[in-house]
C-alpha cells in the first residue's frame, strides 16, 4: 500500500512543472471579434433590398403577363345582383349572347333561369367604376327596379 501511495506521489510531484508551465503558456483572455461588422451589416440590408425588389418585380410581371391573357375577351359579365338573405343573393350574369339568373348560397350556385341577351330597360349599364360589384353602386338602378325587371324577364 505504502508503495501506491509513493508511486501516486512521485507521479503528482513530477507532473506538477509541466501543468504549471501549461498554466503559464495560456495567452490572456482575448474577447471575440463581432459577430456582425458595419461592412456585413451594410451587406446584409443590401441583400434584403435586393430580395424584395425580386419580389415587387415578379409580382409585377405576373399582373402584367395575366392581364394581357385575358385581354378585353372576356367572356362573362356580371350585370347585377340583389341580397335575398343574410348570405345567399340572386346574380344575373351574361356569358357570351345569353343572360343567366344565378341563386348563389353558401357553398352552392344554381342557375334558376336562362334568358337570350336583350337590351335592358334602363338608359345606361352599370357604370365601368362599379365594376363587378353589380346595381348596388348604380344610383339609378336600385335593388326594387332590379326585381321588376327579374320578374318580367322570368314571366315572358
Amino acid at each position: 500500500m505504502r508503495g501506491i501511495f509513493r508511486l501516486c506521489l512521485a507521479a503528482i510531484l513530477l507532473s506538477a512543472p509541466v501543468l504549471a508551465a501549461a498554466e503559464l503558456a495560456r495567452p490572456a483572455f482575448t474577447p471575440p471579434p463581432p459577430a456582425i461588422s458595419s461592412g456585413g451589416m451594410v451587406q446584409i440590408i443590401f441583400s434584403l433590398l435586393l430580395v424584395l425588389a425580386a419580389i415587387v418585380m415578379v409580382a409585377w410581371l405576373l399582373k402584367r403577363l395575366n392581364a394581357s391573357k385575358l385581354g378585353g375577351g372576356n367572356q362573362l359579365k356580371v350585370l347585377g345582383g340583389v341580397a335575398i338573405g343574410q348570405r345567399e343573393r340572386i346574380v344575373l350574369v351574361e356569358v357570351s349572347d345569353t343572360w343567366l339568373v344565378v341563386g348563389v348560397g353558401p357553398g352552392q350556385i344554381r342557375t334558376l333561369h336562362t334568358l337570350q341577351k336583350q337590351e335592358l330597360p334602363y338608359a345606361a349599364t352599370v357604370p365601368e367604376s362599379a365594376g363587378n360589384s353589380g346595381f348596388a353602386n348604380n344610383p339609378d338602378f336600385t335593388s326594387n327596379k332590379f326585381a321588376k325587371l327579374l320578374s318580367t324577364l322570368l314571366h315572358r
